[in-house]
């Protein structure tokens, strides 16, 4: 009985100290690291975003699950050319939105985001990962707004719609997962592991982006709400699928895909394929 009260008591310690060591790092990272654009407005929750460079067009970057990778690409993009980057409500610095997360209403919020943030057409759509489901669909509904589309590692909705019933459960089991990285970003383990740099142990091809930029992108993974939003449009992956699927005839919109060596080494995203 003692020794299971010693470790209880030592678990509360190191609960104690993490919570306090979290949140005392979150207020000083508000206070020193400022939102590198502007909330938006879009009717009762604000999504933030970035645009820089000059040019007649404007590349309009979307992220994968679970990912704000463009602020990586965005320095280099906007010395050649007008780029636009938002983070999806309930990543980075946007509030969580109540809608459904399916590429459809994505694609919606987007088009709104763009208007009420002046950011005129025509659009290079670029689109990673999850991401390439939003921007075709995106071109599906606002063909006259979009002059090209950029998929990097894009998903196949069929694929998607087609998995076995042994990968359905894995999804099922990652889902799951996403519990414990809710409780982690709760009480600062993942931003503990973040300030340790384990992100880049992990994925050491982060080690050649700026520091700076990096940090735009490893600070969402620090919120409860980043997990949570993550888990929304993993639990929606085949109604995005279905929705994408009338996005087959795109015109005569000029369309590049490229791929990674492996799906499971994607070009710019530190945690998710999708």
């Amino acid at each position: 009985m003692n020794n299971l009260f010693s470790f209880n008591y030592f678990q509360l310690i190191f609960l104690f100290l993490t919570t306090s060591y979290h949140w005392l790092n979150t207020f000083w990272g508000n206070m020193q690291q400022v939102p590198p654009g502007k909330w938006i407005d879009l009717g009762g929750y604000k999504v933030h975003c970035y645009q820089k460079g000059t040019g007649k067009i404007t590349v309009v970057l979307d992220h994968s699950l679970g990912g704000i990778e463009g602020y990586l690409l965005m320095e280099e993009i906007a010395e050649i050319n007008k780029v636009f980057i938002y983070d999806r409500p309930g990543y980075g610095w946007s509030d969580s939105s109540p809608k459904k997360r399916c590429s459809q209403e994505i694609v919606y919020e987007l088009d709104q985001l763009l208007e009420k943030a002046d950011v005129s057409p025509p659009y290079l759509l670029v689109g990673d990962s999850f991401g390439s489901y939003n921007v075709r669909l995106y071109a599906h509904y606002f063909p006259d707004k979009v002059c090209g589309i950029v998929l990097t590692d894009g998903l196949h909705e069929q694929g998607m719609l087609n998995l076995p019933l042994s990968v359905k459960l894995l999804k099922s089991f990652f889902l799951s997962g996403f519990i414990i990285s809710i409780l982690g970003a709760t009480f600062g383990l993942i931003r503990l592991l973040g300030n340790f740099k384990v992100f880049e142990l992990i994925k050491p091809q982060l080690n050649k982006f700026n520091r700076d930029s990096l940090m735009l992108v490893k600070q969402s993974f620090y919120h409860p709400k980043h997990w949570l939003t993550m888990a929304r449009e993993i639990w929606n992956l085949e109604t995005s699928a279905t929705q994408v699927q009338k996005a087959n005839n795109l015109g005569n919109i000029p369309l590049i895909s490229i791929k990674a060596k492996t799906f499971f080494i994607p070009l710019f995203s530190p945690f998710s394929s999708l």
